[in-house]
This record gives C-alpha cells, sequence and structure tokens, in this order.
C-alpha cells in the first residue's frame, strides 16, 4: 500500500463494521461512502478524522437526507440529476417536485445526521401481519452471533414470520466437530448432527435477541453445503441472489412453514 496512505473510502457495497474496527486496530483507518449514479456519484462521506462505523457518513455539504415513513433514504441538494434517462415518467417516479430524490435504499439518520443505509427497499419483506423486515438485519444479527454460520439467507415474504437458510463455515465445522469426538465425518454429516444443531440454538437465541419482535427468526434450516456461483446462489463477487435461492430451496422454505403456528 505504498507509506504514504492515510486513509482508505470504501463505497459501492456495504462494508462490514467488524472489518472496519479489525482494520482500524491495525492503524489502517477505512471509511465508507454512499452515492448512486442519479445523485452524480458521493453523496455521503465519512470524516476519516472521526468515523463512524457501520455509517456512511453525513450528507455532502449542501445536501440533505431524511428518512420516509416506509424507511426509505431520501436525498436532496444540488448533486442530484434533474433527469433520468430523459424521461419525464420515471423522472417523476424518483423525484419529488421540492427536489427529493427517492434513493430505492432503506435507512436510518443518527441524531448528529450519519446515515446507516440497512437495506435495498426492493429486498424488503412483508409478513403476512404487515409488518416489514429488512433481511441485511435479519442476516447481520445472524453472522454476528453466530460464528458457525458463513452465509445466512432471511425468508418469510408474505409469510407469518420470519425464517432463515444458514451454511456454515468449513473450518469453524471442522474446529467444532474435533472438540465433540466427531472427527472423520464430512462437512455434510456434521452440518446435519443434532448437537450441532443444539449448539446453533443456543446462538441463534442470542442473535434474535439483537432483533425486533417481529424480525425474530423462528425456524431455521441448516444446508449441507454452502451457496456458490456454480450452485447459482451467489454472484461472482459472492453477493446473494435472493431470487435464485427461493427458487432452488423453494421446498427447504416451504418445510418451515407446513404449519404455520
Amino acid at each position: 500500500m505504498g507509506g504514504n496512505v492515510e486513509f482508505f473510502i470504501s463505497g459501492s457495497a456495504k462494508l462490514s463494521e467488524q472489518v472496519q474496527e479489525w482494520f482500524y486496530s491495525a492503524g489502517i483507518v477505512i471509511v465508507e461512502g454512499y452515492g448512486l449514479t442519479e445523485t452524480s456519484a458521493v453523496a455521503a462521506v465519512n470524516v476519516p478524522g472521526s468515523p463512524k462505523f457501520g455509517t456512511v457518513g453525513p450528507a455532502l455539504p449542501g445536501s440533505e437526507f431524511r428518512i420516509a415513513e416506509d424507511g426509505e433514504v431520501l436525498l436532496r441538494g444540488p448533486g442530484v440529476m434533474r433527469g433520468y434517462h430523459k424521461d419525464p415518467e420515471q423522472t417523476a417516479e424518483v423525484l419529488e417536485p421540492d427536489g427529493w430524490f427517492h434513493t430505492g435504499d432503506i435507512g436510518e439518520l443518527d441524531d448528529e445526521g450519519y446515515l446507516r443505509i440497512t437495506d435495498r427497499k426492493k429486498d424488503l419483506m412483508k409478513t403476512s401481519g404487515g409488518k416489514y423486515v429488512a433481511p441485511q438485519k435479519v442476516e447481520g444479527a445472524l453472522a454476528a452471533n453466530i460464528p458457525y454460520v458463513s452465509q445466512a439467507v432471511a425468508v418469510g415474504d408474505g409469510r407469518k414470520y420470519i425464517s432463515a437458510l444458514l451454511t456454515l463455515d468449513p473450518a469453524a465445522v471442522e474446529s467444532w466437530a474435533k472438540r465433540h469426538g466427531r472427527e472423520g465425518l464430512s462437512y455434510a454429516e456434521l452440518t446435519q448432527l443434532p448437537e450441532m444443531r443444539v449448539s446453533i440454538d443456543r446462538l441463534m437465541a442470542r442473535a434474535n435477541r439483537k432483533l425486533e419482535r417481529w424480525e425474530t427468526v423462528k425456524k431455521y434450516r441448516i444446508l449441507d453445503h454452502e451457496f456458490s456461483v456454480e450452485r447459482g446462489g451467489v454472484t461472482a463477487n459472492m453477493k446473494l441472489r435472493r431470487a435464485a435461492i427461493d427458487k432452488d430451496y423453494a421446498d427447504v422454505i416451504d418445510s418451515m412453514y407446513e404449519i404455520e403456528d
């Protein structure tokens, strides 16, 4: 990285707060920024001298954010483009007459105006009870509180409650096997052991305590393999392909709702 780098700026995708903290403890500052093509790229960025990990910082000078009733992040300022692909109808859909631009992202503003992006509006799930749930928030809680988890996918759009598909980290599973005298079994076999389920149950309860009541995971299934590009579950840069997962694992998902209690 050379000897003159003072800080890095991360954009394009959400940066893990834990990753930021790890690099910061090593003396490397990584701050997160936020923007869209329609906002002339950058719309917010953290101040390197006083970053708030997990946020994308405050709006740039002259711009402002507000949160709509449904949680969508709205932005107004000189960087917002006034035309959307030269299509008046599409422009009217995302740009209000008073200049507020609908970003399509779901987020929160703290007391100092720092923005935290929690999800994409199009990814929001709505339970049959009318509650909106951001899957990334649920998945983040699972990943942060269940160290065995390598991938988590929240499901439950249109259902009575939220469930999840989990895959487990091979190295963590191997370590678990040594501690529990289960060496010699394959990864697939280990993930399906009742004893493994007991370990995950305990940690799942901890993760659920970080979520609102309507966001908590009521049921889950541990897969005997990880999502991969070859299987179609993730993109080349490891982003979840939710629609593909919903389709390919429909039977597994439906099994968690056969009797909705």
